[in-house]
């Protein structure tokens, strides 16, 4: 059943039930108060009928009395007056031998029996059984007896029953009242001698339950035709509320549903349009920001596939989880080889936090103390309204989680990395913290910062690999072309000097002919080693190949190439390389030493070929003035044609200097 079957069928129930009830309680009183109103008029025609009755009796027995004192000689004359005048019918007179001396009023034949009793008389003192014909009173005298009577006759009765407003009619005569009647019979007894049977018509209730049931039917007829407008009036707004939020549902915002009246469902109706309105505002702004969300993924995306400097990733990491969230402001650190975290970047931090990109790249954090620290040391996100330590970010609501290296996908081949950073976030607008969802968006760009330090650091440990000598550790020859160039460009641009050093163990071949190549190798790592010892941490020292190796000293004239040559050769000369000889005799330790050659570029060259060929003319110069030595270049002493302007030119062979 619908709501406005419901509806309605609870209106008619509680309208008609009460009617019908009352319907139902009216018949029964106009029942019962017919009734009593009908036995009020028996006993009120009982009273007055037989009041009448006792009238009669007592005017018949006047005038037995009348005509009993009168004179002899006088008693017919008053008989006939009397009978004239319609105080009775008939009187006997009886003298004393028992004989009836004169009768008035009435043929012989009518009133006497043989007897000499008149017949059906009803003595009003004395009532007797049987049929009655007339009523009467006896009088007595000296002489005679008197007996006045008044013939019971349809008449008589008419006038009795018009005193007492009812039909009367003398018990046993046979006549029956109508069907519904209410009739009452009153004995015969002295002073009322007459058997009178009372009847009364029965008041007829059929119009009043006419009149009942009308009623009822008009209104029910009217309680149903405002049930259906109240159902129709209550459910038809519902209705439109119902279509209008199926709609909402479908995705049609601009949906409104029409305010019948100010009443509670009008109330409903504003607040629902009110509801689609800051629905339609939310979705608005949601499909905003969805926008700029992707927005600043496509930017994340092609800054991840376009550059693996980790300066340019981060940051725009950082903005977008700032953006995502909606928070104020926010920090990326990543963890150093020592167990400290240092910040990367920064956005809308305050206080002691606002400094400049520079200075807060020396910002540095402990492992394991506060907020960010307790993140870094057990990888658990961590969230709250206060800051977490007085060396971090003041806020009132923060939100941190580790940024980790993706899983190895296969971890047989080593172990899991560990945590690279932290990700926190500080102060988040139009709420008073952050939650779950902010946490799950945080996540994921931590995610892909992990991604990205990860790979940047196994992009930068390949390209490490790729330009790095695996025997020494040095650079190699192809990295050496790069950085000459780049050093070259530099130095021109700011009118500086560049130094090339360029060197050679002797008598290499030696080594590896006695002692074997295994000890060769030890000899060039070891000497590897002497050299960064003996370098600044701007200057660049490679391999070039064999057991020749080359070094960038930037910013360094030919006086300081000369004093970092002299360093050098006595750092090798003086200590042997300790070896395991493998055979019999020979000696534990190899002394070696080392020929250099020095150009200063511009001095020797204009070009990073130039100066290259000029150092290793120098270093064919050390080595005919008898090795363990070094030479500066001279001007000229290179040979211009057979540089190229491409840069460096391949390695060549071992001399076996």
């Amino acid at each position: 059943m619908t709501l406005r079957g419901r509806l309605t069928s609870a209106f008619l129930v509680v309208v008609l039930g009460p009617v019908l009830l009352g319907s139902i309680f009216v018949a029964l009183t106009v029942g019962a108060v017919s009734r009593e109103r009908t036995a009020e008029r028996l006993d009120h025609a009982a009273v007055t009928v037989g009041a009448a009755v006792s009238a009669f009796c007592g005017q018949l027995q006047a005038v037995a009395d009348a005509v009993a004192v009168v004179p002899a000689t006088e008693r017919s004359a008053v008989a006939d007056q009397l009978i004239v005048r319609g105080l009775a019918t008939a009187v006997r007179v009886t003298g004393p031998d028992q004989k009836t001396q004169a009768v008035r009023g009435s043929s012989r034949e009518e009133v006497l029996e043989k007897g000499g009793r008149p017949a059906g008389w009803q003595d009003c003192a004395e009532p007797r059984g049987g049929a009655v014909t007339a009523l009467a009173a006896v009088a007595y005298a000296s002489d005679v007896t008197v007996m006045a009577a008044q013939r019971v006759d349809d008449d008589l009765l008419a006038r009795l029953g018009e005193a007492g407003g009812v039909t009367v009619a003398l018990s046993g005569t046979g006549q029956r009242g109508s069907d519904g009647a209410a009739t009452r019979n009153l004995g015969a007894e002295p002073g009322n001698p007459l058997p009178l049977s009372l009847t009364v018509p029965a008041s007829d209730p059929t119009f009043r339950y006419a009149i009942l049931l009308m009623i009822v039917l008009v209104t029910a007829l009217v309680a149903i035709l405002a049930a259906r407008w109240l159902a129709r009036s209550t459910t038809r707004p519902l209705g439109d509320l119902a279509w209008a939020a199926d709609r909402v549902a479908n995705g049609d915002l601009d949906t409104r549903v029409p305010i019948p009246r100010p009443d509670e469902l009008g109330r409903l109706a504003a607040t629902f349009n009110r509801m689609t309105r800051e629905l339609q505002s939310y979705v608005q702004a949601l499909t905003a920001s969805r926008d700029q969300l992707r927005r600043h993924l496509a930017i994340l995306g092609d800054t991840l596939s376009s550059t693996h400097d980790l300066d340019r990733i981060l940051p725009v990491i950082l903005r977008t989880a700032m953006t995502a969230t909606g928070a104020r402001a926010g920090l990326l650190l990543l963890a150093e080889p020592d167990g400290l975290l240092a910040a990367r970047c920064g956005a809308g931090l305050t206080g002691e936090w606002d400094v400049t990109a520079a200075e807060l790249a020396q910002r540095r954090l402990i492992s394991g103390r506060g907020v960010l620290g307790t993140v870094a040391a057990t990888g658990a996100p961590l969230r709250g309204t206060t800051g977490g330590a007085p060396d971090e970010p003041a806020c009132e609501s923060y939100l941190a989680v580790p940024i980790c290296a993706p899983p190895n996908p296969e971890p047989e081949d080593g172990p899991e990395p560990g945590t690279l950073g932290v990700l926190a976030l500080y102060d988040r607008l139009g709420g008073p913290g952050f939650e779950d969802t902010d946490l799950m968006t945080l996540r994921t760009f931590a995610g892909q910062a992990g991604v990205a330090v990860h790979n940047v650091r196994v992009h930068e440990e390949a390209q490490r690999l790729s330009l790095t000598d695996p025997l020494t550790g040095l650079w190699n020859y192809r990295y050496l072309r790069e950085v000459l160039r780049r050093e070259v460009e530099r130095a021109s641009r700011f009118g500086r000097m560049l130094t090339v050093l360029v060197l050679d163990l002797d008598h290499f071949k030696h080594v590896n002919d006695t002692y074997g190549h295994t000890a060769g190798d030890l000899v060039l790592g070891e000497f590897a080693r002497r050299i960064r010892i003996g370098l600044r941490e701007v200057d660049v020292a490679f391999r070039q190949g064999g057991e020749e190796f080359v070094v960038l000293l930037p910013e360094t004239d030919a006086y300081g190439g000369v004093i970092v040559a002299e360093r050098l050769g006595a750092a090798v000369r003086e200590w042997p390389v300790p070896i395991d000889p493998r055979r019999p005799g020979l000696d534990d330790r190899v002394s070696i030493t080392v020929s250099i050659g020095i150009a200063v570029f511009p001095e020797h060259g204009n070009t990073a070929q130039e100066v290259l060929d000029a150092a290793d003319e120098a270093l064919y110069a050390a080595k005919n003035a008898g090795r363990d030595t070094y030479r500066l270049a001279e001007r000229g002493s290179f040979d211009p044609a057979a540089a190229t302007s491409g840069g460096p030119q391949p390695p060549r062979q071992a001399r076996g200097r």
